[in-house]
């Protein structure tokens, strides 16, 4: 790869930030400089008002083979290192944009889990999936045993990591790990559709959405009852609520800012 193409490319359009993988020799496999990138680019994203959706995807037809473990240095071993790396998956997680990841061709270790930690997966009908770290001698990282038992269940999490097997794309979406599987020449075009429907939506409201869906597992349905109210009463509070029903009223399409209401 020329010094002129970073390990990870991004582009903006219309509100959709798209982050690209850009290893493709080595299946986007993500190495220091890419983890550092990555971080990066996630907390422009969190502070941008302009950034209403994040997709990740990989160049070159491959998601992203898992962590580039040949890239490491004498220096670049230990608890520090994957504390970055940790840092990097509690960033996505906590991201308050929807995400989407787009996954064509190889999905693998912690490429599997940064697709996992989007909040939809679009797939290829040829994508692969797989928890390799076992047969790398290695235990799950990158939030993978957070991830997959509420994904999946535990039963369904310790097959896919103890046995560390390679499952299709349609298996992934049997499972529950993946939203849509599609032809691969109609892969852009959903998460295109996707993204969009996304962008135009209203940000405070899928923001607050996101959380409590995060949430669910760890509050009692008392707390969401209350965690709820409280969303829905700031959802009232801004202009995007008004518009809505103006929009439904009008019989036209709303136009949401994700502004709160202004006394006039």
């Amino acid at each position: 790869m020329s010094a002129e193409q970073p390990s990870v490319l991004v582009s903006r359009d219309a509100g959709v930030v798209t982050v690209t993988l850009n290893r493709p020799h080595k299946k986007n496999a993500i190495d220091g400089v890419t983890w550092g990138l990555l971080q990066q680019t996630f907390d422009e994203v969190e502070r941008s008002r302009d950034d209403r959706v994040l997709v990740i995807t990989g160049a070159g037809g491959d998601f992203c083979s898992g962590a580039d473990l040949t890239s490491l240095s004498d220096d670049d071993h230990g608890l520090r290192r994957m504390r970055r790396i940790g840092d990097v998956a509690l960033t996505l997680h906590r991201l308050t944009k929807p995400t989407i990841a787009r996954i064509d061709g190889v999905a693998a270790g912690a490429g599997m889990n940064l697709a996992l930690g989007c909040d939809l997966i679009v797939a290829s009908d040829r994508s692969r999936f797989a928890e390799i770290f076992a047969k790398r001698g290695l235990s799950v990282d990158f939030g993978g045993s957070w991830l997959l038992p509420r994904l999946i269940g535990l039963h369904r999490a310790k097959e896919l990591c103890l046995l560390a097997d390679i499952i299709s794309a349609q298996q992934a979406a049997d499972m529950g790990l993946v939203n849509r599987v599609v032809p691969v020449d109609q892969l852009d075009e959903v998460v295109g559709d996707w993204a969009s429907r996304l962008a135009s939506g209203p940000p405070i409201a899928l923001m607050s959405t996101k959380r409590l869906l995060n949430n669910a597992f760890e509050v009692t349905m008392e707390q969401a009852l209350d965690d709820e109210a409280r969303t829905q009463t700031a959802n009232f509070g801004t202009e995007d609520t008004v518009e809505a029903f103006a929009a439904f009223a009008a019989k036209r399409e709303p136009t949401f800012t994700g502004k709160p209401i202004t006394a006039r």
